[in-house]
């Protein structure tokens, strides 16, 4: 908070200024109106004395009409001093301002440059709002494409019960158990083949829907675009470059402006795309279809998902199911919140509410998309881990060639010869402890152990082999994914550090194998520190009643700018993506 002092100092400032002013116009007046006085006096008739005997009769009163020249000279120089003072002041004034080194005021009309640490605070809001607003734009454009495609297509992945409409009760496990008896806990869920015999369907109706689209895309891609950007200045501005204040403050300033203009794109293209949508109107009855058919196939596969993970825990080590656990959890939570919000929706539709419908649906696709992106994790990171066991042996092998490979000096980097041995003593510890896990009766972490391998013999810098490379990339992907999750679903309360590493782990790994060490490392940072940012940001709304409002909140369904939660986050940029204002459905 600002002192009393500075506070007063602006006003006082002010008040000297009027005071010289004021005692130069007095001066200027006072001195204009000495000049004026010897003319009046000039001109005002004074009575003659009479002549005294003897005088001569054409002589004049002494000083009688005539003005010297020395009744100028005081008034001038009053003028004159007036002058002078006035601008000594002013200038004195001037060169306060310009050189002084406290808080003040400053010239009018060159108001003074920001603080670093306050372009820094505006950096930081700037890129959490721009990548949330690209988050929630990806999530909502999935629903109006995937509208689309269920509109063009005859044979699609909601057909038949999937297709019907009512508001949706709350599936209990045992419902869905029976529903889909002998599940398999990666099947079901977005993105599985289609059937055979709708397979051209399927794929007229996809070009149709990214025809319809392709707008909304593109501004998307370009939002992307300018966010990649303005993380990359972030990351170099973490690092400390640039080092000069002036530059960073620039740099600073740059990020702000990349993240405007990603709001910018999405803000152009999201009235357009409620239109296309039409929540409001004729198109509500088609996306709350859309909805409701995903909300269905997640409910299933949330069950399943719950038994996958239990599965993990059983087979693997604690670790290998880290990065999950809880997801189930929180894929219950979202479900339940979108349940309240698609039955709201329902109820919204058959009384002809657009506003309340638009707004119901958006609140639980939101939630849906969040679900699906946490049951997801966990199919993922058990076909990852599967993935991962098959690859130990030939990863073994491939090390132990480079270890040979090493041992006969053909090693890219020169090393002294202790060295040298002492990589390689590590290097056979580390295969020594992989094999024996690999073999043994306990549970492992296969990830973990092609992490330890492709570390252990990159340190010999030979070049690592294809198979080794391959598990390398497998190791980061899996991070990067399972990182990139976890900042989704608790957007609300993650900064942009953690964001930040995340984009930069995928431009490591969009570089390949090759730099696959540097993703996986930028990833489990990433995730380090958005876990960090969750515990110290606590659990929104601990007291309200509304089921999964929480969750919510956290995840940025909602923008938490009421109590009741705030308006569903929605297709746009900071100046359009809380257009949606709702009120928790009773």
């Amino acid at each position: 908070m600002t002192s009393s002092l500075f506070r007063g100092r602006p006003r006082r400032a002010k008040a000297h200024i009027r005071v010289r002013v004021t005692h130069a116009v007095l001066g200027a007046l006072a001195g204009a109106g000495w000049l004026m006085l010897p003319l009046m006096t000039v001109a005002t008739r004074r009575p003659v004395p009479a002549a005294s005997p003897g005088a001569p009769a054409g002589a004049a009163a002494p000083g009688q009409g005539v003005t010297s020249a020395a009744d100028y000279v005081l008034p001038l120089i009053a003028v004159a001093a007036a002058a002078v003072m006035a601008a000594y002041g002013y200038l004195r004034r001037v060169r306060r301002a310009r050189t002084r080194t406290t808080p003040g005021t400053t010239l009018p009309g060159r108001p003074a440059p920001p603080t670093v640490a306050d372009a820094e605070r505006q950096a930081r809001v700037a890129l959490v709002l721009a990548d949330d607003c690209v988050r929630t734009s990806r999530e909502e454009l999935g629903f109006a494409r995937e509208r689309f495609e269920a509109g063009k297509s005859a044979v699609g992945p909601r057909a038949g019960e999937e297709a019907r409409t009512g508001a949706i009760p709350v599936a209990s496990e045992a419902k869905a158990r029976a529903a889909v008896p002998g599940a398999e806990p990666g099947d079901g869920g977005l993105g599985h083949p289609p059937p055979d015999a709708g397979a051209r369907h399927r794929a007229t109706a996809e070009r149709g829907a990214e025809t319809e689209t392709a707008a909304f895309a593109r501004a998307l891609r370009g939002a992307e675009a300018e966010l990649v950007a303005a993380f990359a200045l972030w990351r170099r501005y973490e690092r400390g470059l640039p080092g000069d204040a002036g530059a960073r403050r620039q740099a600073l300033a740059g990020m702000v402006g990349r993240c405007a203009e990603a709001g910018r794109r999405l803000d152009a293209q999201a009235a357009a795309l409620d239109q296309v949508r039409g929540l409001e109107g004729p198109g509500a009855g088609a996306a709350l279809d859309v909805a409701e058919g995903r909300f269905r196939g997640l409910a299933v596969r949330t069950v399943a998902a719950h038994a996958t993970l239990a599965a993990l825990r059983e087979r693997y080590a604690p670790s290998a199911a880290g990065p999950v656990t809880g997801a189930v959890e929180q894929a219950k939570d979202r479900l339940l919140f979108a349940t309240a919000h698609l039955n709201a929706a329902r109820r919204s539709l058959d009384a002809a509410d657009g506003d309340a419908t638009a707004r119901n649906l958006r609140a639980a696709e939101g939630a849906v998309a969040q679900a699906e992106t946490l049951v997801t994790g966990v199919e993922r990171l058990a076909a990852r881990l599967r993935e991962a066991a098959a690859l130990v042996p030939a990863a073994l092998t491939g090390a132990e060639a480079e270890l040979a490979a090493a041992r006969q000096g053909r090693s890219r980097t020169a090393l002294a010869t202790g060295e040298l041995d002492a990589r390689l003593t590590h290097a056979d510890a580390v295969l020594a402890a992989v094999r024996e896990e690999s073999t043994g009766a306990l549970p492992y972490d296969p990830l973990d152990a092609l992490r330890r391998i492709t570390r252990a013999v990159d340190r010999l810098d030979v070049g690592r082999s294809g198979v080794l490379g391959t598990a390398a990339f497998l190791v980061a992907r899996t991070a990067l994914e399972t990182a990139d999750d976890f900042v989704t679903v608790h957007r609300g309360a993650v900064g942009p550090g953690a964001r930040a590493l995340l984009s930069e782990a995928a431009r490591a790994l969009a570089g390949g194998a090759g730099t696959a060490f540097d993703a996986d490392t930028a990833a489990r940072q990433a995730r380090e520190l958005a876990e960090r940012d969750v515990r110290a940001h606590g659990t929104p709304y601990p007291d309200t009643p509304t089921t999964g409002l929480p969750g919510a909140v956290l995840g940025g369904i909602l923008l938490a700018e009421d109590p009741d939660g705030g308006p569903p986050a929605t297709f746009g940029g900071p100046a359009t993506r809380g257009r949606r204002h709702m009120r928790a459905p009773a």
